[in-house]
């Protein structure tokens, strides 16, 4: 791979090997500014998803032009080297010839195909012009098979650059739709407004969870950090893990009453605010939304989520974001329930 390819490649193909997990799709709404990302106190934050997609995409143009240029500097090549060939098969026979007698008489010895001549200068001029000739011919037949050498050299330079710049063009494909996937795993553009976070931490596995990927069931058996009720060890494990990834707003988890998870110690209730619950109304409510909803998504199999609801959606392992209608829109909070 030549320089120049490797150095926009590499920036690209480092940020997309940091991805998450990925999959779903889901509705339209509007897309406010950029903000700097919330959720994460950080310097660092990581980049947004979308300028991560952005990157691919502008990465994946460049390697594709990259690669038909090269192409077509590889025909040229070809024309030059056929041309080549083509003005070295012209002078075969001739220097065959000479190359033949020099090699029964040796080089004065060419001179006797001269000795009908009539007169001693007729001779002198004809073995001159003989020897002339031989010595042009050698030097064409040498600038001949080294531009035919040079040719064939960067044609298989070319060859070699274009089988890589094609592998690369593949990698980038593969890395675009991988990108496109990790939106979708977390909502969607129209959904998530393109604020959310390219990564998310790698949550701590939950307990419970057997060798075959299945949780054993439990019962509300620990202290509910939140309320004076209880939680099950796998919920209060996901709870700590949560805050452990930078979400330290407002938190309720158990509820008494309802058919629902909340009741039983395996649901909590994220606010976007430091106290209470109110709907998110600007980009930095928005996104601590979009974060945590990602963070718990993208680590689904780590925590034992159940579902989770965020933004009149509602998103299961196996079907992924589907819109939602319950008694609540879910605008004020992200709900996470667990096996």
């Amino acid at each position: 791979m030549t320089a120049p390819l490797r150095r926009w490649l590499t920036p690209v193909v480092a940020v997309l090997a940091a991805f998450a997990i990925v999959a779903g799709a889901t509705p339209a709404l509007a897309t406010p500014a950029t903000p700097k990302p919330s959720g994460h106190e950080e310097d660092d934050d990581p980049p947004l998803i979308t300028d991560v997609i952005a990157a691919a995409n502008r990465g994946y143009l460049q390697a594709k032009a990259k690669l038909e240029k090269s192409k077509k500097r590889q025909l040229q090549l070809a024309l030059e080297v056929r041309a080549a060939e083509n003005e070295l098969d012209a002078l075969r026979p001739q220097a065959g010839q000479i190359a033949a007698q020099s090699y029964r008489t040796g080089r004065i010895g060419a001179m006797a195909m001269l000795l009908e001549s009539d007169t001693p200068d007729s001779f002198v001029r004809r073995a001159a012009a003989l020897d002339e000739l031989n010595l042009v011919n050698a030097q064409k037949l040498a600038a001949v098979n080294a531009a035919k050498t040079r040719a064939e050299q960067a044609k298989i330079a070319l060859d070699a650059e274009v089988r890589e710049q094609q592998k690369q063009t593949n990698a980038m494909a593969r890395q675009k739709a991988e990108a496109e996937k990790a939106l979708a795993l977390v909502g969607g553009r129209g959904f998530t407004g393109g604020l959310v976070s390219a990564t998310s931490p790698v949550a701590r596995i939950g307990p419970g969870r057997t060798s075959d990927g299945d949780w054993k069931p439990e019962s509300c058996s620990q202290d509910d950090p939140t309320t004076s009720g209880c939680i099950t060890p796998r919920t209060l494990h996901a709870y700590k893990e949560v805050r452990r990834a930078g979400f330290t707003r407002f938190a309720g988890c158990y509820r008494p009453g309802g058919p629902w998870e909340h009741p039983k110690g395996r649901a909590c209730d994220w606010s976007l605010q430091k106290s209470g619950f109110a709907p998110w109304y600007n980009n930095d409510t928005r996104m601590y939304g979009n974060n945590l909803a990602a963070f718990l998504i993208r680590n689904a199999d780590r925590l034992g989520i159940y579902y989770v609801i965020w933004n009149r959606q509602i998103w299961f392992p196996a079907t992924g974001w589907k819109s939602y209608s319950g008694p609540s829109d879910h605008t004020d909070h992200v709900h996470m329930s667990l096996l």
